[in-house]
């Protein structure tokens, strides 16, 4: 699975859970907490999707340190099995 893969999903899964945002430009700069209608708590939701969805895990502790769209991808692809 590519980065761009994988920032598609994100978006995805970000207008399944937030389907006012549907047609909203995401980039892999936009802070999702602060440009987005998402708050702590859809931020949480849409991780644990994100987890699922990749059969991965983001330790709580790095949920922090996630403020842009670019910073999530990073994180599952960091997790995803190698090829």
């Amino acid at each position: 699975m590519t980065r761009q893969d994988v920032i598609q999903e994100i978006k995805t899964v970000i207008f399944n859970c937030f389907p006012d945002m549907e047609g909203q430009e995401l980039t892999e700069d936009t802070v999702i907490n602060t440009e987005t209608a998402i708050d702590s708590m859809g931020f949480v939701l849409v991780i644990c999707k994100l987890e699922a969805l990749f059969d991965i895990k983001i330790p709580e502790r790095q949920w922090a340190k996630l403020s842009t769209l670019g910073d999530v991808a990073d994180a599952i692809m960091k997790r995803l099995p190698k090829a």
